[in-house]
């Protein structure tokens, strides 16, 4: 071991740390501390916010091998267009028809796949945009790269060469895949779970994922609890361009506890903000998004997505009703995750079939 690693695992030993080295020497701090704090908070009415329920059946892509559009139809007016059809199948005819996350970075996406039988494990793959787009890559190439058609079309092989394929690792359920702004990492919850939302303990685990191998080189296990509050993880994460990080959870059928903290390399500290609101956008927990142009929070649920700035959570917090937004959207499609470019541009991915769309405008 490097003496540097040394030297930091005695120094967390005696900040009450513990640490261990995982598969490939990977670091995996203990955090003994309550990585949660909590204090009173006031319930917000935000009457411009429209829960939307699951629907009973998802709809597919009204072109599964073209271009689609998604509008939002009630609310705050942003419309969205196909940008890439994702590969189906995908690798070595692997099932990807259910990408869990996605992070935008520069000229790459970074989506995450978690296939249902794969039980709490899956692979970041990694497209490169610039090179797709120098090349005229269609949607359609795109989709069908990994086909036994494509292995014989020398244009489908080379599309091959801008994706990379990362080792699969235990992803949880791996919808929580965000950029840190602040220190140009990669960071997921990988928690264990028994099936869909239910983990299979109370730790939360952190992984910061390295963006040229693709797989953990980081791990932090800790606990969400505060005396009687107790949160097994976050589903979803984001960061602002200071590094703060945010996820945001359903306490109960209706309402929307949010949250905000810091993700260092020995500790994790998150605190239940002060508002709570009293309408979340839907019954799925589906993203969290920070657009750095309008310094806003956006929660994705299916077909439903509230926003607010969040310079009024800080401290106290000072978040009113007038200043949450919120958009409806009517394809009754599975809304995957949400991220914004530093202009405000939008990408939204979907599920049922699984594509990339980008919003027209900004100014959302």
């Amino acid at each position: 071991m490097h003496w540097r690693k040394i030297w930091g695992a005695m120094l967390a030993l005696g900040a009450g740390l513990s640490i261990t080295l995982g598969a490939q020497a990977m670091p995996i701090v203990h955090q003994r501390a309550s990585a949660l704090a909590s204090g009173r908070t006031r319930l917000l009415n935000d009457y411009r916010v429209k829960m939307w329920h699951q629907p009973r059946h998802y709809k597919h892509a009204r072109h599964l091998h073209g271009h689609n559009t998604i509008r939002g139809t009630q609310g705050v007016r942003v419309t969205f267009k196909t940008a890439y059809l994702l590969p189906s199948p995908g690798y070595h005819h692997q099932a990807w028809g259910n990408p869990q996350s996605m992070a935008t970075v520069g000229r790459y996406i970074y989506v995450v796949y978690c296939p249902t039988n794969w039980h709490n494990r899956g692979r970041l793959v990694r497209f490169d945009q610039k090179w797709l787009k120098a090349h005229h890559v269609t949607a359609r190439q795109l989709q069908k790269v990994y086909t036994k058609k494509a292995t014989h079309s020398a244009r489908e092989r080379a599309i091959r060469r801008a994706i990379k394929v990362g080792p699969t690792f235990i992803t949880g359920h791996g919808q929580s895949l965000a950029y840190n702004w602040h220190d140009h990492h990669l960071y997921m919850w990988c928690d264990r779970e028994y099936k869909p939302r239910v983990p299979t303990n109370q730790y939360g685990y952190i992984n910061r994922i390295s963006t040229h191998t693709l797989r953990p080189n980081h791990q932090i296990r800790f606990r969400l609890r505060n005396r009687r509050m107790a949160v097994p993880g976050g589903h979803v994460l984001t960061f602002d361009r200071s590094g703060r990080a945010y996820f945001w959870t359903r306490p109960s059928a209706k309402r929307v506890n949010l949250y905000q903290g810091t993700i260092g390399r020995h500790h994790v500290r998150f605190r239940l903000t002060h508002q709570v609101l009293r309408h979340a956008p839907g019954s799925r927990v589906q993203s969290i998004a920070y657009n750095p142009h309008n310094r806003r929070l956006y929660l994705v649920s299916d077909d439903s997505i509230a926003s607010l700035p969040i310079h009024s959570l800080r401290g106290r917090g000072h978040l009113s009703a007038k200043s949450v937004r919120w958009t409806g959207f009517s394809p009754r499609r599975e809304f995957e995750a949400l991220n914004f470019t530093t202009s405000g541009r939008a990408t939204l991915m979907t599920n049922h079939d699984p594509e990339i769309l980008k919003s027209t405008h900004t100014g959302w």
